[in-house]
């Protein structure tokens, strides 16, 4: 007999409803009657599992893979405090293990009785599900795979203790909950008005060796990076130059780079910049790393959201946590507009010096700049060259570099961004 009611630690998990209506099916299984509200209440079930795994690109035991997505899921006391800590000790431990004893009756549950109401085989099917591509909409293949063979560990547990040690390997290892699963953040409001940081799915799946050339600057963000992720000291970090030379590329990079490090990147706006405290609060207890992403960050003069930013980064009161990072990309060495009167001998501000710091302070506070210039001819044909082999582009190598020329010309100039444009170019015309 399941008796859900009886959950502690893992009560109230969202997107459980589909759990408790199995679980009802599965109480009244061995007093079932084949009637064709009973029918419909199983293929509903049926059809929720098949939904699931076209979302998330489960495979296998879709009952399994579940109940796993519930647990990996839920942020609870005990979840978080093995994502933080390792092995919780005390009562929060033997509480899990009661639930754990719960879940597992639901994972070994013998479904012969269920099956036997189905007049197909629509049942086994999802027990032994294959899908039809090799993704989902919403988890990478990694964190997917990973969930699917702890599916697989957790059914082949041989106990309950053994159950909830498995549990806490996982949630060591990968950590729990969105930023547990998910690598890349942005921030909306809640019908509240509260910062919220939701799940970014689709991630671009950018290397650092895809960008050709800017090694010097690479270099110099990877080992600002490391430092970083081990516990090291390191600076925020501003990315500035010239258009479509790859500051956005870089960061995406590292990301995806350093994700299985616990690196985490949260994409704020400069119109959210005044959330940026209540972002903080969310994540400064967590057990990763995050980078506080500001793409594109500039100023006028009218604009002060500046001063937000300025009071994070440094000379708040409170001390900004050791587990996040600032890194920004500009056009703008200063990232606020600046005016050729600001530097003449005379103007209208009294106190023209003050006006120049206040403009000055910003980037100052970023103690790694890194540039990133537009290449010159040679470094640009390079680039193209590099991509058209990538993408096995066949074309003699000095028509390429005649093509890439004349596309640069008009195409705003030579950049890394026109160089890829023109190999998506030809490309389509392929």
């Amino acid at each position: 007999m399941l008796d859900l009611n009886r959950l502690i630690v893992y009560r109230d998990i969202p997107h459980s409803d589909l759990m408790y209506d199995m679980a009802a099916l599965m109480n009244d299984a061995d007093v079932y009657s084949d009637t064709d509200e009973n029918r419909d209440k199983l293929y509903c079930c049926i059809g929720k599992l098949v939904q699931l795994a076209g979302e998330y690109g489960f495979e296998g035991n879709l009952w399994q893979n579940y109940l796993t997505w519930l647990l990996v899921n839920h942020e609870n006391g005990f979840s978080t405090s093995c994502e933080i800590k390792g092995i919780p000790e005390g009562t929060i431990l033997r509480l899990a293990e009661l639930d754990f004893g719960i879940f597992r009756q639901m994972f070994l549950y013998d479904f012969k009785r269920l099956k036997a109401v189905c007049a197909d085989s629509a049942l086994d099917m999802v027990l032994n599900y294959k899908r039809s591509d090799n993704a989902g909409k919403i988890f990478n293949k990694r964190i997917r795979d990973c969930i699917c063979s702890l599916s697989r560990t957790l059914a082949d547990s041989i106990n309950t203790h053994e159950f909830t040690w498995f549990m806490i390997q996982f949630y060591q290892s990968f950590g729990v909950g969105k930023f547990g699963l998910h690598k890349a953040f942005r921030v909306v409001h809640n019908e509240g008005g509260t910062a919220q940081i939701v799940p970014i799915n689709n991630i671009a799946h950018v290397k650092l060796d895809d960008l050709v050339g800017y090694e010097s600057a690479k270099k110099k963000l990877i080992e600002n990076t490391e430092a970083f992720l081990n516990g090291k000291r390191a600076n925020n970090c501003l990315l500035f130059g010239d258009a479509g030379t790859g500051k956005s590329s870089s960061i995406k990079a590292i990301l995806n780079k350093y994700y299985g490090d616990g690196l985490r990147i949260i994409e704020i706006y400069k119109h959210q910049l005044c959330d940026l405290n209540d972002v903080i609060a969310q994540i400064k207890h967590r057990n990763y790393k995050f980078i506080i992403y500001m793409d594109d960050l500039s100023f006028e003069e009218f604009e002060v959201e500046y001063k937000y930013l300025k009071a994070i980064i440094e000379g708040g009161l409170e001390k900004k946590p050791q587990n996040v990072l600032i890194y920004a990309t500009s056009n703008r060495r200063h990232i606020i507009k600046e005016n050729f009167s600001d530097r003449e001998g005379w103007s209208g501000d009294v106190h023209k010096t003050d006006t120049m710091q206040e403009k000055l302070s910003l980037s100052a506070r970023f103690g790694v700049t890194i540039f990133f210039g537009s290449p010159i001819k040679k470094e640009y044909e390079q680039i193209v060259s590099t991509l058209a082999e990538r993408n096995g582009v066949t074309m003699e190598n000095e028509k390429l570099l005649q093509e890439a020329n004349r596309w640069a010309l008009n195409h705003g100039g030579m950049s890394g961004r026109t160089a890829q444009q023109f190999i998506d170019y030809l490309l389509g015309q392929q």
